[in-house]
């Protein structure tokens, strides 16, 4: 019962935050808040860790029991994926993608401004984003998998693997939107998650 628990909060979480930054409902905040909407990434990434907080402290509560052990060289192989992956999930973050754009402060530095934003014809394919089209999402896959010690691990991770498989799609089709054949055509070129395997999303 505990785990039917853990699966419906985290689902729950998982639905709340991507609707928060659905293109329908970003849409309804840029009307309603109009030129305050710049502040809206930063509510939405402040919210999200509100809630994750204390959802991860609940998921432990429920489950502390460890059914999965690791021995000495199957450890040393997990920390590699561990770091590898936590280098990964930076290196990208910070040299790949514009991380002041994530967090909100780019777009409230910009507040006030008359700003007209055009898509550009080029997409940046440099680094890590010339091997997968989401390297972060590959890295924070790896480092869920190598950190699982209990059931509710097991289940936590399923349930945010899915989530960020669903998710991937889901923000393909808004970069199509946005870039146009410029993106269809990296997506053709590029592999979405699996590194050095050939992309092919229509």
């Amino acid at each position: 019962m505990k785990y039917l628990v853990i699966v419906f909060l985290w689902t729950g979480y998982c639905a709340l935050h991507s609707y928060l930054i659905s293109i329908g409902f970003t849409n309804l905040m840029q009307q309603l808040l109009k030129k305050y909407y710049a502040f809206y990434r930063l509510f939405y990434i402040l919210i999200s860790l509100f809630l994750l907080i204390p959802l991860i402290n609940y998921t432990g509560q429920l489950d502390n029991n460890i059914v999965i052990t690791y021995g000495q060289y199957p450890d040393i192989f997990r920390r590699v994926l561990v770091y590898g992956a936590l280098l990964m999930f930076f290196w990208a973050f910070f040299f790949d993608y514009d991380s002041l754009s994530f967090f909100g402060i780019r777009q409230i530095l910009n507040f006030g401004r008359i700003k007209k934003i055009t898509p550009s014809d080029e997409i940046k394919k440099n680094g890590l984003l010339g091997i997968m089209r989401h390297p972060m999402y590959f890295a924070l896959i790896i480092y869920l998998w190598c950190q699982t010690r209990k059931i509710s691990d097991i289940v936590v991770n399923m349930v945010l693997t899915v989530y960020i498989i669903i998710g991937t799609y889901l923000e393909e089709k808004k970069l199509v939107l946005e870039f146009g054949e410029t993106y269809a055509k990296y997506q053709k070129e590029v592999p979405m998650l699996i590194p050095f395997t050939k992309g092919k999303v229509k």
